[in-house]
């Protein structure tokens, strides 16, 4: 964490030139501004100081201080809400949240974005790889009328995988060290097989499938498919991949994407980000890869696909809270018929990101939090791991002790609510 605002204030002091011709003096003067609220936290972090209450009256502002009040009363009067000693959910979240609020509070850079740099370059590097599987789409595509229920099924797995492990390009766990796709993410996906440690992809084909089959008309299709999205570059790119896919082939009819209001985590999906993916791909050097944009383009247009943003994302709760704290957020995920949550950060929050026996049940780790089928695409980067088999979390720390927080290892994990 410290490592991250250390890079912040680097990334504002290296855009000086650019605030002040932007903003002449004003620009300068917030830069300062901002740097220095940066340092005064980074140096309350590495001490230990008691947190502070938000100042920059948002509309989530009070909302994360009444967080804050739940936090201390669980501690009664003896100490208060501090760095070392609160969930690491929770202030890691605040940290974020607090960047946020230094550069918020200085007009006229309140709109810049820290991590930009950062998601920018991720998804340049991942060209390569970006190309392999836009061509592997349309290829599909070409065939797709022919295609049998096996075959149909079969490309839904591995773009299902490749999504999963797109989420190896993870920009906070690396501290914003370069961490972009190479490869062509179809040709590892054999090789990493091994590395997924509960898969209920058949489960999640299944629940996309009957829903499908409950239209009368002849037409079999699930209405809708929520991904709750994490990472910009690679990672959204196999997002919108799948995404496509699904509507292409008839599976869904409507893709929700979920991404975050303000920079989050280092390389969190915003609005921003998300818009300026698909120009990017739009704009591509290459046939298939802007095609593919072309296409997202005009899913979007035709509100087959939608964007949507919503504060709770960008709080600390764990999920079993949403019904109460974020109710019209809960409702609008039960109108779904599957919700894809993507990364470490989303899997965190739904088991509470608390020290879980590695056999718990999934679904008792989500603590009724069930507004519509769902499934978990992870790859491992955190203490926190539920659903194994007896003995396969012992086995996994002989062979490789850091298996739970080195992102070499995947889950798959689906639950659905009881059915009536």
């Amino acid at each position: 964490m410290p490592t991250i605002l250390t890079k912040a204030i680097d990334t504002i002091h290296r855009n000086k030139n650019k605030f002040f011709e932007e903003h002449g003096e004003e620009g300068i003067s917030a830069e300062k501004q901002a740097i220095s609220l940066l340092s005064k936290l980074r140096n309350e972090l590495l001490t230990d100081k008691p947190l502070l209450e938000l100042m920059d009256g948002l509309s989530d502002t009070e909302s994360w201080n009444q967080y804050m009040q739940r936090q201390q009363s669980q501690l009664g009067d003896q100490e208060l809400v501090s760095w070392f000693k609160s969930p690491w959910l929770y202030v890691e979240c605040y940290m974020y949240r607090r960047i946020q609020e230094a550069i918020w509070l200085n007009p006229p850079i309140n709109n810049f974005d820290v991590f930009n740099e950062g998601k920018t370059q991720s998804f340049f590097e991942s060209q390569q790889a970006v190309m392999a599987l836009c061509t592997y789409l349309g290829d599909i595509q070409k065939s797709m009328e022919k295609l049998s229920e096996n075959q149909l099924s079969e490309y839904f797995n591995k773009l299902l995988q490749v999504s999963l492990w797109g989420n190896k390009c993870d920009l906070s766990i690396s501290a914003g060290q370069e961490n972009s796709q190479k490869a062509s993410p179809i040709d590892s996906l054999n090789s990493l097989q091994s590395f997924i440690l509960v898969n209920d992809s058949d489960m999640v084909w299944l629940t996309l499938n009957s829903s499908r089959r409950l239209e009368g008309s002849g037409k079999k299709t699930a209405d809708r498919v929520d991904i709750v999205l994490d990472n910009a570059g690679f990672e959204l790119v196999t997002d919108l991949v799948l995404a496509d896919f699904l509507v292409s082939s008839g599976l869904a009819r409507h893709i929700h994407f979920h991404g975050k209001c303000f920079p989050w985590f280092v390389s969190d999906v915003t609005a921003n980000d998300f818009q300026w993916t698909i120009r990017q791909t739009m704009a591509a050097n290459h046939k298939w890869m802007s095609k593919s944009g072309y296409q997202w383009q005009s899913y979007l247009k035709e509100a087959i696909w939608s964007y949507h943003d919503h504060p709770f994302w960008t709080q600390p709760h764990e999920f079993c809270d949403m019904a109460a704290d974020a109710p019209d957020l809960y409702a609008t995920l039960q109108e779904s018929d599957l919700v894809l949550f993507k990364g470490d950060l989303n899997y965190r929050k739904l088991t509470g990101d608390r020290d879980w026996g590695h056999t718990v049940d999934f679904s008792s780790a989500l603590r009724d939090f069930e507004p519509a089928p769902l499934c978990s695409l992870r790859t491992l980067k955190a203490n926190v791991q539920v659903g194994l088999q007896p003995g396969q979390g012992e086995k996994l720390s002989t062979q490789d002790p850091s298996w739970m927080t080195n992102g070499k290892y995947a889950v798959i994990q689906f639950h659905s609510p009881k059915l009536e």
